[in-house]
This record gives C-alpha cells, structure tokens and sequence, in this order.
C-alpha cells in the first residue's frame, strides 16, 4: 500500500448545517449535497488540493455503511491542519472560523516550537490547527 491519502471523511451530525459552515462560513468551493437519491448516500464533497477530497457524511450513515455502532464522539481524535504562510494569516482565518461560528479552543498564540497557531472546533467538534510554521513554506 502506498502512503496516499484521496479522501478525508468527517462524521456530520446535520449535513445541511455542516455545508453552511464549510460552504458559507469558510468559502470552501462545493457542489454541495450530492447522492441524495441513495439512502445513506447523501454526502458533501470539497476539493482541498490536487488529489485529495474532504467529504461530509452523516455518522448515521458511516455506521450503516461500515456496520459499526454509531458511538460518542470525541474532538482529541483527530485534528486537521491547516498551514498558512503568517502570522497574519492566522489571525485572519482564525476570524473567518469564528464569524462561520466556530468555537475557537485555543485562540491563535506563540507555540514553544517557534511557530503561531490556534484551535477551532466545527459545528460537529472536529478540531482544526490553523499554524504558521516558519520552517515550511506554503
């Protein structure tokens, strides 16, 4: 198996809420809900970069698909980083997920590895590191 990654599925508990966030409140290009005329089959696509796809997907529905428990989420499972070129523009995405309503759980700040990041959770918990690492180069 090669290290690639195409898809990344967040679990959604109301997928119309979720494409507001991520549609209107970010600005991520979508074509919107699609499969609706499959039960379970309802999903959000969103093209992060060539070559990989974030996809919205009700739990209930990754539970009847995959035939495990819908269980309790948990937001330190997962997080998804989102590096940006300043400081700068951390401050200003940081805003952005903020005015989407976000709930921002770790405004944007000094890290003790020389960079500048902040935490936000979407409307379904998923935590996002907004981070300018002055090591990279976006």
């Amino acid at each position: 198996m090669k290290p690639r990654i195409t898809v990344i599925t967040l679990g959604v508990s109301n997928l119309e809420a979720s494409l507001r966030f991520y549609l209107d409140g970010l600005g991520f290009p979508t074509e919107g809900i699609v499969g609706q005329e499959f039960e379970h089959g309802a999903v959000v696509f969103i093209d992060l970069q060539p070559g990989l796809r974030l996809a919205l997907w009700p739990r209930s529905s990754i539970g009847h698909d995959t035939g495990l428990p819908v269980g309790a989420t948990s937001a330190t499972e997962i997080t998804l980083g989102h590096n940006v070129g300043s400081r700068t523009d951390v401050d200003a995405v940081m805003t952005t997920a903020k005015e989407a309503g976000a709930v921002i759980v770790k405004p944007a700040h000094d890290t003790f590895w020389g960079g500048y990041s902040g935490y936000f959770q979407d409307p379904d918990g998923h935590v996002w590191e907004v981070v300018w690492n002055p090591q990279w180069t976006e």
